[in-house]
């Protein structure tokens, strides 16, 4: 036998005996948690895994990839996501396929009435175990990127609430770095709750803002710009001392723009602007975009 057809017998007729010496070695090594991924759930990784396998050993195993295969990326793409969300690391992630070499190894010594035939055997099926583990292991770091700028999205819309202090009035109060991502994601809050609430007046908080840049401060221009298009009067509010300073260094132009040391004069001076308007004296109902 050669090209992998002494492998693909192993998986064709002891697939069951296979699987379950793979799940005993990946409880050996530790790496078999059932308080992360259920049993029931890595029994099936090891059956779909084995599958596949068994697939490409019935062709020739020395011209099998799996990164050119479909159905293996799909598999492992699906294994890696599954273990990324439950916090499996990746070091495990990779030992799951090469642990797989004992058992299969072993069957191969016993079957092989050779020694050429068994280094072949061997050779093989290392080769096809190992550009497995490398695909699972790019699969994961795919997965991986995937659910942290999933959650780093869900920050942005978490650290951007607005809310409404007055009738017709918002605010929006900003901590930490803004750079463009952000600062997108600020502008189209800020916009969408003036829209909801029909606000014509939203306050830009800047108090916990580290640092301002040209591009930030182009940003808050910008976002200024589009509550004005919205029917919205900007004020910026929290621009300590430090910030003046930059602001000023960087030549930048605010002329244009109303600014406040705070959030509370920001407002004070929103209520003097409105006092003889007795359409705002309701404060309304206070809330928080969530």
């Amino acid at each position: 036998m050669s090209n992998g057809l002494m492998t693909a017998k192993i998986l064709r007729e002891e697939k069951d005996e296979l699987e379950a010496e793979w799940l005993e070695s990946l409880s050996e090594v530790g790496i078999r948690r059932p308080e992360l991924l259920p049993d029931a759930e890595l029994r099936q990784q090891c059956e779909e895994v084995l599958g596949l396998l068994a697939e490409a050993a019935e062709g020739d195993l020395a011209d099998y990839e799996p990164s050119n295969s479909a159905d293996a990326r799909e598999l492992l793409a699906e294994i890696s996501h599954s273990r990324v969300r439950v916090g499996v690391s990746p070091r495990e992630n990779t030992r799951f396929i090469l642990t797989l070499k004992r058992p299969l190894f072993r069957r191969l010594f016993d079957r092989a009435e050779g020694t050429e035939e068994l280094s072949e055997e061997v050779w093989l099926a290392n080769q096809v175990l190992d550009r497995l583990a490398l695909l699972i292991v790019e699969s994961y770091q795919t997965s991986r990127e995937s659910v942290i700028s999933r959650q780093q999205e869900e920050l942005l819309e978490l650290s951007t609430p607005v809310v409404k202090l007055w009738n017709g009035v918002v605010a929006l109060p900003l901590i930490g770095t803004l750079d463009s991502s952000r600062t997108q994601v600020v502008m189209e809050t800020l916009l969408e709750r003036i829209v909801s609430t029909g606000a014509d007046t939203a306050i830009l908080d800047i108090t916990g803002v580290s640092t301002v840049d040209t591009l930030v401060a182009q940003h808050l221009l910008k976002t200024v710009e589009a509550a004005r298009l919205m029917g919205a009067d900007c004020i910026i509010s929290g621009i300590r001392p430090q910030i003046a300073q930059t602001i000023v260094q960087l030549g930048l132009d605010l002329s244009s723009v109303t600014t406040k040391a705070s959030l509370a004069d920001a407002f004070a001076y929103v209520l003097e602007r409105r006092a003889d308007d007795a359409a705002y004296l309701d404060p309304g109902t206070l809330e928080t975009d969530d």
